[in-house]
C-alpha cells in the first residue's frame, strides 16, 4: 500500500493511476489524515446499454425543430 500526500498525489497523478491500475492501494493523505483510497474497481465498469434501436421506436414527431422555433419566432413578432 502506497500512501501520498495529496499535494505529491496531485503533482504525480499519472504515476497514481499507474500503481492503482497495476492492483495496489494508494491513500492520500491531508495534514497527515487519510482523506481517500484509491484501488482498483472489482469489476469493469459496465458502460451504458445499447440504444441504438431507440429512435427507430420513437413515433414521427411532425415538424423538426428548427421549423418549430421559426414558427413561433413569426407568431411572436406579428
Amino acid at each position: 500500500m502506497e500512501t501520498v500526500s495529496a499535494r505529491e498525489a496531485r503533482e504525480r497523478l499519472a504515476w497514481v493511476l499507474d500503481r492503482v491500475e497495476a492492483g495496489e492501494e494508494v491513500v492520500i493523505q491531508r495534514q497527515g489524515r487519510p482523506v481517500a483510497r484509491l484501488v482498483r474497481p472489482s469489476s469493469p465498469f459496465p458502460g451504458f446499454p445499447d440504444r441504438s434501436g431507440l429512435r427507430a421506436e420513437l413515433p414521427p414527431c411532425g415538424e423538426g425543430g428548427a421549423e418549430a422555433v421559426r414558427a413561433g419566432r413569426d407568431e411572436e413578432r406579428f
